[in-house]
């Protein structure tokens, strides 16, 4: 502030205003009588704006990096799971890998918005507008929390209206953000009792409807004053709750953004001690499918009597309004004793109950003694049909409860209104038709497959586990694949091989994706040959870089099976297609699995491995043989680059290892891989030899348990199959075998594992099958150059050229 004196204030200020290294930036002010001027230097505003636009680059930076980082699990998690899904299950592993994969892959589309900068930054988060159903939000969104409140030993209950419509217009995904932001916040802070999420409808009209969803718990409460700071960022009840229960506090902000982007609003009633009622109220529109009566029992089932025993009154509510409105008449007892008493006494007056709904988890008598009772000691004229409910699943208790209680049925909590109708249905014989939609979809995907099958594909990937699971992806759909490890790579394999397309990551050493694709298109028009962007970049603008760049389309990371195939059939026309066999059609029927084991292995958790790569055996056995070769040299390596002063490369090699390492369920390994690479970042040269040696010491010690553990490959000898004596027609089949192996390995075919896997099994003379053995372990390294090499070796060796017919 200044010029406090009224005359000399209209000069000094025209001569401030008449210099042009000033702005004006505030009204004139009054102070005693006299004028004030806020100004600033041009140059200093110049300065904090460019700081300011360089502190927004950096972010948007980190948050593309943190995006790509997130992506490259998120790509093997949902690409194993779906791999897996298509082997022979049972129905409840399917059902675990099913949540896994549709969890996984709402938490990429979640990720997919909150990690986008500019949508965020801008005020752009955009709702959809599509068809979907509430009862597949809630199921979702039960999948994703139910597991957190088994382990605190809380009932946790889903009550829906049964008349609300059976397809809404909405958002369904940002609906199952904010229900499962408000459960996992319910359970957080609830000990003892119940979460319970109430789906009611609060208005409906002829094309539309207002639900109001309750997410009710009997936790901890909070006071007035708590519930007034509620839906600030980063805010939690106070201090000493986030201490104990940890967590951003940004989920009640979103979820309040969220509730009113879509029409509603989200209120909140608690009382300290007695828990919370978060609830909100949000419109949809109502599609013209008309209600349907498909959950109403065949004639001979109508009206049937029904007693529900569970000793939370919540959940006997519950499952009573559910049953009513499958016509049935339903009594409810609160324990064993109880529905032992109700069960004689219907049977007394010849009204007898012809199903029980059992809770297992009851005081003084669980659901499977009570049921052993009703079975072997009640002498009853009609025994009723049982179906066990239990919030755990645990095969233990379902084999006692089928074993030892002979029960009809199995569900798991929290129990959905068709679920449970279904269950009922099948216990008593009769058969329950769902929609055709997954028969639609699988009949969409099984075209897209049979259009590329044939296809010649070069993928361009540096990450090992991504390769796996594209390659594997695309074989399902008969597409031969060719590996690339870098863009200077694929450059070179373009110009060498006759290809129908190529998958092109982005981020990788030599060159990048997009620089490889620049230098493609030089020789190689869009129409000529498509790229396609398989990558984790999936930031705003990266697809128009992508385009920019010489590419046809994107596809983000994790990749979705579905999307690829439908993408690849887009834009892909074998030259030289193929009928697509039967092995790689899709099926609703799983094909079949190895039936064989592996030994312990000293170090590593072989469940928590085989699990990762979806319970494919052999998968994981060509894992744990990769590791053991490509990483025996690891840390090696990694002291070569610290004393290089390289961190780049050090600290690369020691995250490589770290996820492979907790891949394979080493974990002891891994973590001291995340040490060492954390202090390589942080560069403390000290602590970074020290864990070296500690790293060097645990994998030097896992390797060599690899070795031990894993059998080794079944392998004819020449007394199996003397190589003087050999037919003509084994002759034939092993020359056969080793052209096919020479191709492959011309156009840096991937699949020429199996070849050589079946040449090993063959007769064979020594030498060639040690020249045989280690152009299958440089296939394992990927070094496909020596490989060519040698295989060029032994064809001369032999006087067989690769083009011989």
């Amino acid at each position: 502030s200044w010029l406090r004196d009224p005359q000399s204030s209209t000069e000094s200020r025209e001569q401030a205003l008449s210099d042009d290294r000033w702005i004006r930036i505030s009204k004139n002010h009054m102070i005693d009588g006299g004028m004030v001027l806020v100004l600033t230097d041009i140059t200093t505003l110049k300065r904090a704006t460019e700081e300011a636009e360089a502190a927004g680059r950096a972010k948007s930076e980190f948050l593309a990096n943190m995006s790509h980082e997130i992506r490259t699990p998120m790509n093997a998690i949902i690409g194993l799971s779906h791999l897996c899904l298509q082997t022979r299950l049972t129905n409840r592993q399917k059902d675990y890998i099913r949540k896994v994969h549709n969890s996984a892959t709402s938490l990429l589309r979640i990720i997919n918005d909150i990690l986008d900068f500019s949508k965020i930054e801008a005020g752009r988060l955009e709702m959809e507008s599509i068809e979907f159903t509430l009862e597949e939000v809630l199921g979702n969104m039960a999948a994703m929390v139910s597991l957190r409140a088994q382990e605190k030993q809380l009932e946790f209950l889903m009550n829906t209206a049964v008349d609300i419509p059976p397809t809404l217009v909405g958002d369904p995904l940002r609906l199952g953000q904010i229900l499962v932001n408000l459960a996992n916040n319910a359970i957080k802070f609830t000990d003892e009792g119940e979460v319970c999420v109430t789906t009611s409808i609060e208005e409906k009209q002829a094309s539309s409807i207002a639900l109001r969803f309750s997410v009710k718990d009997s936790g901890i409460g909070m006071t007035e004053e708590q519930v007034a700071g509620l839906f600030q960022a980063f805010t939690q009840a106070d201090s000493s709750i986030t201490r104990k229960f940890g967590g951003t506090g940004l989920g009640l902000t979103i979820s309040r953004h969220l509730v009113e982007m879509m029409g509603g609003a989200i209120d909140v009633a608690s009382v300290p001690g007695s828990g919370s009622d978060f609830s909100f109220t949000i419109p949809f529109q109502v599609t013209d499918q008309s209600v349907t009566a498909s959950l109403l029992p065949p004639s001979d089932l109508h009206g049937m009597k029904v007693l529900v025993v569970d000793d939370n009154e919540t959940a006997r509510n519950v499952m009573t309004d559910y049953l009513k409105s499958f016509s049935f008449k339903v009594s409810q007892a609160c324990d064993g004793k109880e529905a032992i008493i109700a069960i004689q006494e219907g049977e007394m007056i010849d009204q007898p109950f012809r199903l029980v709904v059992m809770d297992y988890m009851m005081p003084e008598m669980d659901g499977i003694t009570t049921t052993e009772v009703i079975r072997n000691e009640l002498t009853l004229n009609h025994l009723p049909v049982v179906v066990m409910a239990t919030a755990y699943g645990e095969e233990s208790i379902v084999k006692r409860a089928i074993e030892n209680a002979e029960v009809d049925g199995y569900l798991v909590k929290p129990i959905n209104q068709s679920l449970l109708f279904e269950t009922i249905m099948e216990s008593f014989g009769k058969t329950y038709g769902r929609s055709s939609q997954n028969s639609e979809i699988l009949q969409t995907v099984s075209e897209h497959i049979q259009h590329i099958s044939g296809a010649r594909i070069l993928v361009v990937e540096d990450n090992k586990l991504n390769q796996q699971v594209a390659l594997e992806l695309l074989r399902q759909a008969n597409v031969h694949v060719t590996l690339a490890h870098d863009g200077k790579q694929a450059v070179e394999t373009v110009d060498t091989g006759d290809f129908d397309g190529v998958l092109m990551d982005i981020q990788m050493p030599v060159m990048d994706g997009l620089t490889a694709t620049r230098e493609i298109r030089k020789s190689h028009e869009k129409s000529a040959l498509p790229i396609l962007a398989m990558t984790a970049n999936a930031m705003s603008g990266d697809r128009e870089l992508c385009m920019d760049a010489g590419m046809q389309d994107h596809i983000a990371k994790p990749v979705n099976p579905d999307e690829l195939y439908s993408k690849l059939a887009r834009w892909i026309q074998p030259t030289r297609p193929e009928p697509l066999q039967r092995e790689h059609a899709v099926s609703d029927t799983p094909s079949d699995t190895s039936s064989e084991t592996l030994p312990e292995i000293e170090g590593v958790d072989l469940s928590s491995g085989l699990r990762r790569l979806g319970g494919n055996l052999s998968s994981y056995k060509d894992l744990l043989n990769k590791f053991r070769i490509n990483q025996r040299d690891t840390c090696t390596e990694i002291r070569q680059a610290i004393a290089a002063e390289d961190s780049a490369t050090a600290e690369r090699l020691a995250h490589t290892l770290k996820g492979l390492s907790a891949t394979i369920g080493a974990v002891s390994v891994s973590e001291k891989s995340l040490a060492l690479e954390t202090v390589i970042k942080q560069n403390t040269p000290d602590d970074a030899d020290r864990l070296l040696n500690e790293l060097e010491t645990a994998l030097t010690s896992l390797l060599q348990a690899i070795e031990e553990g894993m059998p080794a490959p079944t392998q004819a000898t020449e007394d199996d199959v003397p190589a003087q004596n050999e037919s003509s027609g084994a002759v034939a089949q092993r020359t056969a075998l080793l052209k096919q192996a020479a191709e492959q390995l011309s156009f840096f075919d991937a699949s020429v594992d199996i070849t050589l896997d079946a040449l090993l099994k063959m007769g064979m003379p020594d030498e060639m099958r040690d020249t045989i053995d280690t152009i299958s372990k440089c296939v394992e390294q990927y070094d496909y150059e020596r490989a060519n090499t040698l295989m060029d070796a032994c064809l001369a060796s032999l006087s067989i050229s690769r083009g011989e017919e």
